[in-house]
């Protein structure tokens, strides 16, 4: 064992010491008392006895089975950027949980852990199936990990929102909270964790072989496969015993195998040890930091928000640092039509207009659904919500094109980037606290918020050209970071968090007539300045030095259209909330109808941008009726499915 890791146990103990110290009334004199099992007489002493040592064993166990965990994916996949979180398996956690919390609960005290393995080994299968087995070690393993999550998230939030007495609770698990009552979660929790002792025992001489490689190791006498298998269920159970017990705890297991390995730990062992000692040290710091910021605010901050706090900027800087040429992600989009035909000119507008007289001239009746002329009533309480639709679909997909040819992305789209997340933050922000109805200053905030995560992209991503792998990981850790502070807002249990759930949902469900109006308006301008500026769209991506030999104002013309996007986002989710996808298939759609030159692309993007959301909009109302699933949620379970076919076409590609 490295001699720089001497310190490290002492410096565990240290910082497990100041832990208990922290927050309490209670004399260290008093406190040694206490453990060495003095019964406790005032509340300071209940108060250290059954919440501080709790927490404290909680957080040494977890991050120290966190990081254990991570240091295992990493070494197996040689991936440095792989962890629980970056994998996909805490959405697939998150989804089991809900779903046996919603339909199963008299399952959830006894079998709550099982079926979150279970949600942890589809989400890793899902993985595998798109990556394949050969291609651990690069960064689509990683993209593919934020497909999943996307999808299943979009899953777990549909069943929420259609069973909302859930709600609360569940926002409170998602969190992420070390905070204990008494001893029972430890107790539960400890046994579980065993499977560590299998992976000190067995993993070192199964890493040490595969780090000459697949075939050296099979040459070696190694069976992979078993081995393989055996490793990755033991470190799926730990996970998911871990997130069952304390919640969505991002960010530990990515973080502390690369710090032990900037330290100095080149041995498989010796990696897997101290990941365990740094994962336990970082708990235990950023649960003190937690304590610390409830001290300062009047609400208690959870430790899973801390951890996004510090471990975004971290994934950040390890993306930078890890970021190789081999990475770069292929991407094969496809290919289409030549040219846009008359025949696809003339059908376009007829589908989108009969998608809004199925929309307006359809319903239920007596409890049957028929095709039938809408009523007075009928029709003032559907053409908000279809024009909405219709404004926020052609918005995002015009925002979507301009940034992919912009940037030369073609899995650019504002929901991807964090674009969406931004402006979510801002709003939900000012709706925590400050009072602020989530509708009030909406597209001010939203633009601001946008703009924002937008500027940090691009200075961000400027090192590498802007590549696709770059500013999606930049956009996962921006999100995961904003996800967190959400997860802040909805865990108070306020009045205001179910208008902020249906808000986050993407839904027209509360727009009014004049916001209808409004949002036309302003997305028809923006639209239509979108076409204005397509010659110049044009010529930028054809490449910088190219405009700007055609005479172009370059620098200008491209803050311009940055601009654009920003505001065009902004608006959208002002009004209707967060709406993902609809900017990555709207101007792939339009590519495939044969849509090629920038404007062309432009108006055919914006008219199947609208047509999509109207038609999920509409599917939201008559699938699960009389209760209705928002028009962003359907979006965003046919998206990720897309997105993620994407991956598998590249990965067969390559």
């Amino acid at each position: 064992m490295n001699l720089r890791y001497s310190f490290n146990l002492p410096f565990l103990l240290l910082i497990a010491l100041l832990s208990v110290l922290f927050g309490s009334e209670l004399s260290p004199a008093r406190q040694w008392q206490l453990l060495q099992g003095a019964e406790p007489q005032v509340f300071a002493d209940f108060a250290f006895y059954y919440a501080n040592l709790p927490r404290l064993a909680m957080a040494l166990v977890v991050g120290a089975g966190l990081g254990l965990v991570g240091s295992l994916l990493q070494q197996l996949t040689q991936n440095p950027l792989l962890s629980p979180m970056t994998l996909g398996t805490s959405s697939g956690v998150w989804l089991a949980l809900v779903v046996l919390n919603v339909w199963l609960p008299g399952l959830s005290g006894s079998y709550a852990v099982v079926a979150a393995m279970l949600g942890a080994g589809v989400s890793m299968a899902l993985v595998l199936l798109i990556v394949g087995w050969r291609n651990l070690s690069g960064l689509p393993i990683v993209l593919a990990g934020m497909a999943v999550n996307i999808l299943l998230g979009a899953i777990a939030t549909a069943i929420i929102l259609l069973h909302e007495q859930y709600a609360n609770n569940l926002f409170i698990w998602g969190a992420g909270d070390l905070s204990q009552h008494d001893w029972d979660w430890f107790i539960w929790l400890l046994p579980r964790m065993l499977p560590a002792l299998v992976i000190v025992a067995v993993a070192p001489r199964v890493l040490a072989l595969l780090r000459l490689g697949q075939q050296g190791a099979q040459g070696r006498g190694l069976n992979l496969a078993p081995m393989f298998l055996l490793l990755m269920l033991c470190g799926l159970w730990i996970v998911a015993s871990a997130i069952t017990a304390v919640g969505a705890i991002g960010f530990i297991g990515l973080i502390a195998p690369n710090i032990a390995r900037l330290l100095g730990a080149r041995s498989p062992r010796s990696e897997l040890l101290h990941s365990a000692i740094f994962g336990a040290l970082l708990l235990l710091v950023t649960d003190m930091l937690a304590r610390g910021l409830s001290l300062l605010t009047i609400d208690t901050v959870h430790t899973g928000t801390a951890t996004a706090l510090i471990g975004a900027p971290l994934l950040l800087l390890l993306t930078r640092r890890n970021l190789r040429s081999e990475d770069r992600l292929s991407i094969e989009l496809p290919q289409g039509a030549a040219r846009l035909t008359r025949l696809t000119k003339t059908l376009l507008p007829i589908i989108c207009l009969g998608l809004l007289a199925l929309s307006l001239g359809s319903g239920f009746n007596a409890g049957s659904w028929q095709l039938q002329w809408p009523s007075e009533f009928s029709f003032s309480l559907r053409w908000p919500r279809i024009l909405a639709a219709l404004s926020a679909g052609a918005a995002l997909a015009t925002a979507g094109t301009v940034l992919q040819r912009l940037i030369y992305n073609p899995l650019a789209s504002p929901d991807i980037l964090g674009l969406s997340a931004g402006a979510t933050l801002m709003l939900v922000g000012s709706s925590v606290l400050f009072g602020v109805s989530i509708y009030e200053h909406g597209p001010l905030l939203a633009f601001v918020g946008s703009m924002l995560v937008l500027v940090l992209l691009l200075v961000l991503g400027r090192r590498h050209n802007y590549a696709p792998s770059m500013l999606i990981l930049c956009g996962i850790a921006l999100t995961a970071l904003i996800e967190a502070l959400v997860q802040f807002a909805l865990a108070r249990g306020t009045q205001s968090i179910y208008e902020i759930l249906g808000w986050l949902a993407g839904s027209t469900y509360r727009v009014q007539p004049s916001d209808a109006l409004f949002l036309f308006v302003l997305s028809l301008v923006l639209v239509t300045v979108a076409l204005l500026c397509s010659k110049s769209l044009t010529l930028l991506s054809a490449g910088r030095q190219f405009a700007q030999a055609r005479g172009l104002s370059v620098n200008a013309r491209f803050v311009v259209l940055l601009v654009l996007v920003a505001l065009l986002c902004a608006i959208v989710t002002a009004y209707l909330g967060p709406i993902a996808f609809i900017g990555l298939l709207a101007p792939h759609m339009a590519v495939l109808l044969g849509a090629r030159q920038a404007g062309q692309q432009i108006a055919v993007a914006a008219s199947c941008g609208a047509c999509l959301l109207v038609l999920a909009d509409y599917l939201g109302w008559v699938l699960f009726y009389p209760t209705q699933v928002a028009a962003g949620t359907l979006v965003s379970v046919i998206g990720g499915l897309y997105f993620i076919t994407l991956l598998i076409r590249g990965q067969r590609s390559n």
